[in-house]
Order: C-alpha cells, then sequence, then structure tokens
C-alpha cells in the first residue's frame, strides 16, 4: 500500500501551488505551515535542489476529533501535501494517505477519523 495519493499536471509550479491551496480550501482546510525546500536546501546547505514545497494542511474540526481520540496524535499532524517539479517540467501533487499513516496509533476510533480525511485529500488530488 501507498502512504500518499499523487498526480501529475503540466500546469506550472506556481500554478499548481495556488490550484491546490483551492482545493484543499473547498474541503475544509487551511495551509498552517509552508516550507520551500529547495530554498532551504540552498541556503543551509548550498545544494541546487527543484522546485519543492512542502504544505502542512490542517481541517480543524477533523484536527480536534482526532485529538479528543488520541492526545498524541499531534505528533502525526497537520497532513502533508507536496509540489514538486519534475525534471520533465510537469508538476506533481501529492497528500498524505491519513489511514495509511495513522495505522501506526492502533486506535480503531482514529481510523474512522483517518477515512474521512483520506476521502477528503483524494478528492484534493484528483481535482488538481
Amino acid at each position: 500500500m501507498s502512504y500518499y495519493f499523487s498526480k501529475i499536471t503540466n500546469a506550472s509550479f506556481e500554478e499548481a501551488l495556488s490550484r491546490v491551496a483551492d482545493e484543499l480550501k473547498k474541503e475544509g482546510f487551511g495551509i498552517l505551515t509552508e516550507i520551500d525546500v529547495k530554498e532551504t536546501l540552498k541556503k543551509k546547505l548550498d545544494i541546487t535542489f527543484q522546485k519543492y514545497k512542502i504544505l502542512g494542511a490542517c481541517n480543524p474540526p477533523f484536527a480536534y476529533e482526532a485529538l479528543q481520540t488520541e492526545n498524541k496524535i499531534g505528533m502525526l499532524l497537520p497532513c502533508n501535501v507536496i509540489v514538486q517539479e519534475l525534471p520533465d517540467g510537469n508538476v506533481e501533487v501529492a497528500a498524505i494517505d491519513a489511514v495509511q499513516s495513522m495505522q501506526v496509533v492502533g486506535n480503531p476510533t482514529l481510523k474512522v477519523v483517518a477515512e474521512k480525511v483520506q476521502a477528503k485529500l483524494r478528492n484534493v488530488i484528483s481535482n488538481m
């Protein structure tokens, strides 16, 4: 089983970032964090890397429900979504599979929440 869902688009990197933010919003997610991996690697290690951003997406009602179910679940939050430029110029957008990532916890009640999040993140990726 894969731990993510992904889709490749021929949109520009900036357009893909904007579209994924819009799609996340439609599904009730906000972006809490944005990490520019390319910039960070250049600054910290002087390495040239492709355009690559990690978006920390959060759906507050589901996050609250998960926290009520498992008080340490914050270690696995927020749900990460990546946008990366591929060598051929296309852009890949990928999101974590919440069911797979939460499996490590072994809490059946949490799985119910993870399935709801999984469905919403699948919608985000399929609508890209």
